[in-house]
């Protein structure tokens, strides 16, 4: 779709749903309506079922996380319309305590997805008929997605001879991590040409060391 009709689709929506809409705009070619978060089942009832709209398809729900806002995540619905062969998204903010109302009764392909936003940013879909981890092990500690979580996460799983079964325990590192601040040689080396750069040398125009 052009963006003037992206643009005349927002208007149409915001139109129906009224003052359920925080915003709309159309971003790298694609429309996104932002709506409040007690509201989104309502939302996506009516975006499946006004016959000038029809997004019949819920096609993922996923979540980005920004830890200095007040309310960090953004929950994030793709929708897909058969009928009139379109796209759009979805959004609306929540905190890591404020539940979001599972859109199950509305689109069942929403279960999974809903599990998997649980699972990897620890967001709460409050009516869900089975939230539980869906991609990391049912033992495991903290939401892998959240971008305060470790890089090493918070526990180690290990075959224990003794115990003849897997146990968990606390990460524990032979080394720290490297601080990169670039000042060996390795991190520092940008006027050294090393054998095979003269071949990008030659490809954007320098000559030849």
């Amino acid at each position: 779709m052009s963006e003037q009709a992206l643009k005349e689709l927002g208007d149409v929506i915001a139109a129906k749903i009224g003052g359920d809409v925080l915003k709309v705009e159309v971003r790298l070619g694609e429309l996104m309506v932002t709506v409040e978060r007690p509201a989104i089942l309502a939302v996506l009832t009516a975006l499946r079922d006004d016959p000038a709209i029809r997004f019949e398809q819920l096609t993922d729900i996923t979540a980005v996380d920004y830890p200095d806002r007040a309310e960090r995540f953004e929950v994030v619905y793709q929708l897909l319309s058969y009928t009139h062969n379109r796209r759009m998204r979805v959004k609306l903010a929540t905190d890591e305590d404020t539940p979001v109302p599972s859109a199950v009764a509305v689109f069942s392909a929403a279960n999974w997805f809903e599990r998997e936003v649980w699972d990897l940013f620890g967001i709460f879909f409050e009516n869900h008929p089975d939230l539980r981890r869906i991609l990391t092990d049912y033992g495991f500690e903290g939401h892998p997605f959240r971008k305060d979580f470790p890089l090493t996460g918070y526990v180690e799983a290990r075959y224990d001879e003794d115990q003849k079964r897997v146990i968990y325990e606390p990460v524990r590192l032979t080394q720290d991590f490297r601080a990169f601040d670039f000042l060996s040689p390795w991190e520092g080396m940008t006027n050294v040409m090393l054998p095979g750069d003269e071949k990008a040398a030659l490809q954007d125009g320098r000559k030849k060391p």
